[in-house]
């Protein structure tokens, strides 16, 4: 039961989500497009790819071999660019394009789950430049994202570093589990995409949110709850509303916190577990 708090006598539960269409409803990679044009990182050509390819995703969501042509067009189109002025991009402009697309039954899940003393862990394909500083808005506990090569001076260098995608995400939902403690059989995930399958595999509830078709398919099969969430609601609002402190203070420090980011995931396998 998702209210009931754990017995801290057991070993460790988490949640993972998975990040667009599960927790924002769009593709957390490409809402940046126009701050990066702005930003003078890409051209109007570029903008506009972007926001056909988000079309594209939101309307009919990515299969494995769609989501390899994103993953080569985005770190070809980052080639160059300067770790630190992205970094700083994200940060100034994370509230206003993230906040209004956070759905709000999966920030009410969030809560549920710290509430009942589990770890959230946000589980994305995108960058962690950008994923981190969501996690940190969440008020997430850790995250794991793809990571970009980055050269000497600073920049990217275009290649892919760790890509957090399909049996990768399981992988490392498992060295999380032996890192932290988690009792596999009693965690959580959450995901909108047939190629989270393994991830779904890996935890005791797993749970489909906004399935595209063929995970729809694989749930009913499976009997695993299926969950609509479809009330994006700015974090403003939202407090206003029903005041949350988890989230009030995770919004305090959102923007501080965004360049500085989570310990990235690839640094936790060289850290022994403590």
């Amino acid at each position: 039961m998702l209210g009931a708090v754990e017995n801290h006598s057991l070993p460790r539960t988490a949640a993972f989500f998975d990040l667009d269409k599960t927790v924002i409803a769009k593709s957390s990679a490409l809402t940046f497009s126009k701050s990066f044009y702005q930003g003078g990182l890409i051209n109007r050509r570029a903008v506009l790819r972007t926001a056909y390819t988000q079309f594209v995703f939101l309307a009919g969501g990515a299969d494995h071999d769609q989501m390899e042509r994103m993953r080569e067009y985005l770190s070809a189109l980052c080639r160059g660019w300067n770790v630190r002025q992205v970094k700083e991009i994200v940060a100034e402009t994370l509230h206003d394009l993230i906040d209004p697309i956070i759905y709000d039954e999966a920030a009410s899940l969030i809560e549920g789950h710290h509430t009942a003393g589990r770890d959230v862990v946000i589980v994305s394909t995108s960058g962690a430049e950008v994923v981190e500083p969501i996690g940190h808005l969440l008020g997430a506990d850790r995250v794991v994202a793809t990571r970009l090569a980055v050269g000497d001076d600073g920049c990217f260098t275009g290649e892919v570093e760790y890509y957090a995608y399909g049996p990768t995400k399981a992988e490392a939902i498992r060295e999380l589990a032996e890192s932290e403690g988690y009792d596999l059989s009693r965690c959580y995930a959450y995901s909108d995409s047939m190629t989270d399958l393994p991830m779904l595999e890996s935890v005791g509830h797993p749970h489909a949110v906004n399935p595209d078709r063929a995970l729809r398919r694989e749930a009913l099969a499976r009997e695993w709850p299926i969950l609509d969430f479809h009330r994006p609601v700015p974090l403003k609002q939202r407090l206003s509303v029903r005041p949350r402190p988890a989230l009030v203070a995770a919004a305090a420090i959102g923007a501080a916190a965004a360049t500085a980011g989570l310990v990235w995931y690839a640094n936790r396998r060289r850290t022994p577990a403590v």
